[in-house]
């Protein structure tokens, strides 16, 4: 039984909103992304939504805006993916790494160490779809105000840190029972194919600053700014004797396409009542069959109001080397199960160790990663698949704890 990790959910509602979006001579930016960003605004209670082409765009674009510049300081997790980094050195910043707790997530005890006068962002990454320890992350912004030395009007304007959320992975979260898009000054989503809905590349910048910040006219910024600064964007120009425009800003050019958008929209519609359910659901079956293996480590589920968005089932193997771990995992290959590890933590990688970073300041990252296997989780998995996935996992971990257990 072949099994992939992480295939496109692509119904018939998918294909008529493309084909919707090619028959309207339309493909590049217009209504169909405003129309997503309207969706994504109702589904989380954002007060706005900007989508651009990926969410590391929209990461740099954020920290662009708020004037990071060289020598400002943006905290992150050590344990996340790589464009969370780079969207910092990108816009000119120096990421601060900082270890994690046993849920994979950001340590707000570490972060509070981490803050200099230098600090002028952070972002926490909600690892496999569970929101981090946003009230005490936000009041720890608020306790080290004293600290924050602004240098740009909109950094006056905010008066301490900014927080922004990676929740690449937690579109559909909850924490304390509030949805994911509106926990911090700025949210970012990823739209990208493999994540809970996707636009094939894509993401979507949620804005929630307070006062005295307008996130409608924040909103209308940040959109000119994503097409280069051009104050009429494609759709508008194309319009009969509307083709005269200004650039106002240094922007970029990231953009979402509205064929794109097309494809989010023949999801979101249903994530709600079908796919974050059907997920769901095959997160609590892994969790019922492998409760009772005594080497198993589960990832969260929920805990007092908060609920994984189930993007990622990161297993953990107890008391396993990166080595068994890696051994497991090509047994479960060879059954032509796709398992993935979710991530290498960021000082592993050779651009990182070339900068300074040494895995041995992160010791949790390490754990955690070390014996971590992700599984395959998306609703078009059959009950079938999920048992024989079970099953493989299980007699593929049991056997390399046989093997060990005899050489000991």
């Amino acid at each position: 039984m072949k099994i992939p990790f992480s295939p496109p959910y692509i119904n018939d509602e998918v294909k008529l909103e493309v084909l919707d979006s090619l028959n309207s001579g339309w493909i590049t930016t217009g209504p169909k992304v405003k129309k997503l960003e309207s969706e994504i605004e109702s589904y989380t209670g954002a007060s706005n939504v900007l989508c651009v082409n990926s969410w590391t765009s929209g990461a740099i674009l954020i920290l662009k805006w708020f004037g990071i510049e060289e020598g400002d300081e943006v905290i992150i997790p050590a344990y996340t993916y790589s464009a969370t980094a780079l969207s910092v050195i990108h816009s000119g910043g120096v990421p601060v790494m900082v270890d994690v707790n046993a849920d994979f997530n950001i340590s707000a005890t570490n972060i509070e160490k981490a803050i200099t006068e230098r600090t002028k962002a952070i972002m926490p990454v909600d690892i496999a779809g569970w929101p981090c320890d946003y009230d005490r992350i936000n009041e720890l912004v608020r306790k080290k105000s004293h600290l924050f030395l602004p240098k740009t009007e909109i950094q006056e304007q905010l008066g301490r840190i900014l927080v922004i959320s990676d929740a690449a992975h937690s579109i559909g979260a909850l924490y304390k029972n509030k949805n994911a898009g509106v926990l911090t000054d700025i949210t970012i989503f990823s739209l990208h194919a493999v994540k809970n809905v996707t636009t094939a590349e894509g993401g979507a910048v949620c804005l929630n600053l307070p006062e005295p910040f307008d996130n409608g006219t924040l909103y209308s910024n940040l959109r000119c700014y994503s097409l280069n600064g051009q104050t009429k964007d494609a759709f508008t120009k194309n319009k009969a004797g509307a083709w005269r425009y200004d650039i106002i800003y240094p922007g970029l050019k990231i953009n979402m396409p509205d064929v794109l958008a097309a494809i989010g929209l023949g999801q979101i519609t249903s994530y709600r009542t079908e796919i974050l359910p059907k997920r769901q659901e095959i997160f609590q079956v892994y969790n019922s069959f492998f409760k009772n293996k005594e080497w198993a480590i589960l990832p969260n589920f929920s805990s007092d109001g908060s609920v994984s968005s189930c993007h990622i089932y990161a297993l953990r193997i107890k008391d396993t080397t990166e080595q068994e771990r890696d051994k497991i995992i090509e047994l479960i290959s060879k059954k032509e199960v796709a398992v993935n590890v979710h991530f290498q933590p960021l000082p592993l990688l050779s651009l990182f160790k070339e900068s300074g970073f040494k895995i041995s300041d992160f010791p949790v990252a390490f754990d955690q990663y070390k014996n971590e296997i992700s599984l395959p989780i998306y609703p078009q998995l059959k009950d079938g698949e999920i048992k024989f996935i079970c099953d493989t996992v299980s007699e593929s971990v049991e056997t390399v704890l046989r093997f060990k257990k005899a050489n000991v």
